[in-house]
């Protein structure tokens, strides 16, 4: 028998994790640093974490950059701005700014 060194519990020699307290169990084989430790696991998650939140934050300018190029570009050669543009405003780039296109008179 073994005893957990988190908890002190004892567990067979066979245990990878303890049911006192659920840590892993170090066993008796050598382990390479930068194993799935908890701050391994950790460290793991928050980088793929921060890549898919950066990721959502740069497709957007896919189409928050070519709505409001083409509206700027339109509000100053004097064209009329179309709904489905105001709306698409309203919806994808930014709700205050869509609002206040929509009740903009474009005559």
């Amino acid at each position: 028998m073994k005893f957990c060194q988190k908890c002190g519990r004892e567990i067979l020699e066979e245990t990878v994790i303890c049911p006192g307290c659920g840590c892993a169990v170090s066993s008796n084989k050598t382990q390479v640093n930068g194993g799935n430790d908890g701050l391994a696991v950790a460290s793991k998650i928050f980088l793929i974490l921060g890549c898919i939140v950066q990721g959502l934050f740069l497709l957007p300018l896919a189409w928050c950059l070519p709505i409001t190029i083409s509206i700027c570009g339109k509000m100053k050669r004097g064209e009329p701005v179309g709904v489905g543009l105001k709306i698409c405003a309203l919806l994808l780039v930014n709700t205050i700014g869509g609002i206040l296109l929509l009740c903009r008179s474009d005559n």
